[in-house]
């Protein structure tokens, strides 16, 4: 038997903002006891691999590290290094963006920035975006990190990323590269960087224009679970198609086929 890696979203899939989902907790205790090996994909650019450890074990998590993380942030600094020169970088961030610039090499600036990165952060303001405007009609480059439009939070939902990167391309006329999931690009840097084929791997996600989309057009797997953005009713008036359904994470344990290929 072949165990396929699991690949988890975060926000919604593993937790809302702050309130851990429990169904979840007790899937990832049943991986780590059977040996399934698990690894993290989240187009949330705010936290570093380790701080993202830290939030899930202050919910309640045990058994997880570092080197399991996989964000946006990450995706988009090594997509810009191979595509593009210049390494002066201007960011709308928090940590998980700032610590992704510095590990690919790029020097943080405000002044005449060669990129704007436009990562997830609550503490945007007016001021801070109209900076990184006159940086983007002085000629820097808009790299929005995801174009996530919501997040889900305890008892509702937040402005995504991908609302503010849209302000940014509105104001420029410009538009971002599409790095993060559902971009193709990300499932390759994903893939590439843990050393893994498409084959080997299964996306689990809450987010059917996120997640579920990025496996449902690139050939791999999905299992989407309901706990998050979208519910079942919402895959056929967006035509994205699962490869299998499930309202929590434990309901996976029913279905061998999907742990085992």
């Amino acid at each position: 038997m072949h165990m396929k890696t699991l690949v988890f979203d975060l926000d919604g899939t593993m937790y809302r903002g702050t309130q851990i989902i429990d169904t979840a907790k007790q899937f990832l205790d049943y991986c780590i006891k059977q040996n399934i090996p698990y690894l993290f994909l989240t187009n949330n650019s705010m936290r570093t691999p380790q701080i993202n450890v830290e939030h899930m074990e202050n919910m309640g998590y045990t058994g997880i590290s570092a080197s399991q993380f996989y964000n946006s942030a990450m995706a988009s600094c090594q997509y810009v290094k191979e595509k593009y020169s210049g390494r002066k970088a201007f960011f709308i961030g928090e940590k998980g963006m700032e610590q992704a610039l510095l590990d690919a090499g790029f020097t943080i600036t405000d002044d005449h920035p060669d990129f704007v990165f436009v990562g997830l952060t609550k503490k945007g303001d007016y001021a801070m975006y109209s900076h990184a405007l006159t940086c983007l009609l002085q000629g820097a480059k808009i790299i929005g990190t995801n174009k996530d439009r919501i997040l889900a939070k305890p008892g509702g939902f937040e402005v995504g990323n991908g609302s503010v990167v849209a302000m940014f391309e509105y104001a420029t006329n410009t538009q971002s590269p599409d790095i993060a999931k559902p971009s193709k690009t990300m499932l390759d840097l994903f893939l590439r960087h843990f050393h893994l084929k498409k084959e080997d791997v299964i996306l689990i996600g809450d987010n059917l224009e996120t997640d579920i989309r990025l496996g449902y057009e690139n050939g791999v797997q999905t299992i989407f679970v309901e706990t998050g953005v979208h519910t079942r009713k919402d895959i056929a008036t967006l035509d994205i198609h699962p490869t299998w359904i499930v309202s929590n994470l434990m309901e996976c344990v029913e279905y061998d086929t999907i742990l085992q290929d």
